[in-house]
């Protein structure tokens, strides 16, 4: 089976295309914008003609688009993540190939969900951003295209990889950063947000498992759990080493149950897990919750940014069950292991 990838550089990409390249069965062309791609073509900028022609060319069975961008302007998403798939969607429909379409979309296309809900694949998408809504309209514009088409909408992917931007890379690289310095305290912003993390490497067996499929619409990809992002640093301190204080400064009102009297602040927690001393080192009134986690001093607290930049909202839990019941897939690597790959990879940057 030929199978071309879009986006084979890119975090997913990678571990989606270690999985094919594992399958003997499975010739694989990754198409891109880097050097590092075997045919290189800029889906944001180039014409559904000239992709036509090469899809013709090349005649693959199945394409996997998990190109597009997470950050950058509203006009910068708009381009990478929804005319890109527009263009590749015309181009499949011109071609003579009829190949299969596995497009990974975003969890964030579903926008805030109620505490204690699982998120079905027929819930009413409301996302809370430009990023969401970007990835929201390619879904739609790959689910209206007519094409035998599938979308796997993933939750939070996490393990090795794991991008120093998101709320685990920065989790661990504070870590890091702590143990170097000999720091005892780390003071962290935002741990009450939960979320469905789930392994790239699952995501990849997912991805896998779609082209084998034929199964159509869109399909979650999460391992059904939330977790809270305090727990996932509890257990990355253990994995780590660090058994510092871990100081909760200044957490949305209403993001969790366990703000004090004042409605600010969470319970300083030792690496352990066991609380630790409250009062002197509280964030000034009114300063509002950091989203990147690290070091912080009392006199150098962290800037103000909105708390939940992805749109979610403070909670966010995939119902899986499609995953299973069309795909044949569940998630098989726990947080944990994830956590410990995160931060081997962290250590290495001691």
């Amino acid at each position: 089976m030929r199978v071309l990838l879009l986006g084979a550089a890119g975090y997913l990409g990678r571990f989606i295309a270690e999985r094919l390249l594992a399958d003997p069965a499975v010739h694989l062309t990754a198409l891109g914008r880097g050097d590092d791609a075997d045919v290189r073509f800029d889906l944001a900028t180039g014409s559904p003609g000239a992709l036509t022609r090469f899809l013709d060319a090349v005649h693959p069975g199945v394409v996997i688009n998990c190109a597009g961008a997470i950050r950058g302007t509203a006009t910068e998403l708009t381009r990478h993540n929804t005319i890109a798939t527009a263009t590749l969607c015309e181009s499949l429909r011109r071609s003579a190939c009829g190949a299969r379409l596995v497009h990974i979309g975003c969890a964030a296309e579903y926008g805030p969900s109620p505490r204690g809900s699982s998120l079905a694949e027929d819930t009413a998408p409301r996302p809370g951003g430009p990023y969401g809504l970007s990835k929201l309209a390619a879904t739609e514009l790959v689910t209206g295209s007519g094409l035998d088409a599938i979308v796997l909408r993933v939750f939070s992917p996490t393990g090795p990889g794991t991008p120093a931007g998101s709320p685990l890379g920065r989790l661990a690289d504070s870590m890091r950063r702590a143990l170097q310095h000999g720091e005892t305290e780390l003071r962290l912003t935002g741990l009450g947000v939960q979320r469905d993390f789930v392994d790239v490497r699952d995501v990849a067996r997912a991805v896998h498992a779609a082209t084998l499929s034929a199964a159509r619409g869109v399909v979650n990809i999460g391992s059904g759990q939330a977790v809270r992002l305090r727990d996932a640093a509890t257990t990355l301190a253990r994995v780590s080493g660090f058994t510092g204080l871990l100081h909760e400064v200044d957490i949305p009102h209403g993001a969790h149950g366990q703000h004090g009297p004042d409605g600010r602040h969470g319970p300083d927690v030792r690496a352990g897990g066991v609380p630790g001393p409250r009062g002197a080192e509280r964030a000034p009134q009114g300063q509002r919750p950091a989203q990147v986690p690290g070091i912080e001093r009392p006199a150098d607290p962290p800037p103000p940014v909105p708390p939940y930049p992805d749109g979610c909202g403070p909670w966010q839990q995939a119902d899986v069950r499609a995953a299973r019941d069309r795909l044949g897939w569940r998630s098989r690597i726990g947080l944990e292991e994830s956590l410990a790959d995160i931060w081997m990879e962290a250590a290495c940057r001691l």
